[in-house]
């Protein structure tokens, strides 16, 4: 089953952003970051989910707070870790509410960055204890897996560039890679989005096999974020037909996972790699 995420497209309201992807014929819409708050959200979510007869998931900055912030569960900070506790409250009685299964959560920084620094390359900021902060980030996992046994509470990898590496001479956020997922799986039980995109640039960066470890990974998830890079950042681009991740796929049983397309592209593009993904899945 293939989700286009609302990010896909550049709307302040996020009722702008479905009814847009619903009249292009998408039913299956995964909530995600890029709009605003208003008060009349979660009326607008249900009547554009019962006029179209959609289909919704929930992804890490959604809904809109209010004021905006960074999203770090492994904060150290007890404000930031807090606002991240409360946000992803309301994700979850948000999804109760309007009978969302799944909710993706991003995997923590080691730094606390500003809401002007996320996709760029960061300044020096002090890194935080990262034994201490992997437990700070199973802690509040485990808090927010409390709070329903109903929904599904994925995490995703993160992506490290290298312009961000170099920053720190080391990697300031968790899981970019398979050595990383298992240290996290051993302390708490969870699902995996697999980015496969975050995946490439990581490897790149950490001088790692892309191919190894996504053969490593995939199996380990029923939950695809798919679009395409240069290998050196992430860019939410489209997929081509001859593309090294597209090419990875077509060795895989897709059938039974989960796929959402993040391509930061016009409706055509976004078009195009719907259509091609549907080549290779049911």
């Amino acid at each position: 089953m293939i989700y286009i995420s609302s990010a896909c497209v550049k709307f302040k309201k996020i009722s702008e952003s479905i009814n847009f992807l619903a009249k292009h014929g998408f039913k299956n819409i995964e909530l995600s970051g890029g709009t605003e708050f208003y008060d009349n959200i979660e009326n607008d979510l249900l009547e554009l989910k019962n006029k179209y007869n959609l289909s919704y998931f929930i992804h890490n900055y959604f809904p809109p707070p209010e004021n905006h912030f960074v999203l770090n569960l492994a904060s150290l900070d007890d404000e930031i870790f807090n606002k991240t506790i409360n946000h992803f409250t309301k994700a979850i009685n948000l999804a109760k509410r309007i009978e969302v299964n799944k909710i993706g959560i991003h995997a923590g920084y080691f730094i606390d960055p500003s809401i002007n620094e996320l996709g760029k390359k960061f300044s020096t900021l002090k890194q935080i204890n990262k034994s201490e902060a992997i437990k700070r980030f199973c802690f509040g996992y485990n808090i927010l897996k409390n709070l329903t046994d109903k929904i599904d509470i994925y995490i995703e990898n993160n992506v490290v560039s290298e312009k961000n590496f170099n920053v720190y001479n080391d990697n300031p956020f968790m899981l970019t890679n398979y050595n990383e997922y298992i240290d996290i799986k051993e302390k708490i039980d969870f699902p995996l989005i697999l980015d496969i995109a975050h995946l490439k640039v990581s490897c790149n960066t950490l001088r790692l096999n892309f191919n190894k470890e996504f053969e490593l990974f995939i199996n380990k998830s029923d939950y695809l974020h798919i679009s395409d890079n240069n290998g050196k950042q992430d860019q939410n681009k489209s997929l081509s037909g001859n593309s090294k991740i597209f090419n990875l796929l077509k060795k895989i049983n897709l059938d039974k996972k989960i796929i959402t397309l993040e391509i930061y592209d016009n409706i055509n593009k976004i078009k195009e790699s719907y259509n091609l993904l549907k080549t290779i899945t049911l």
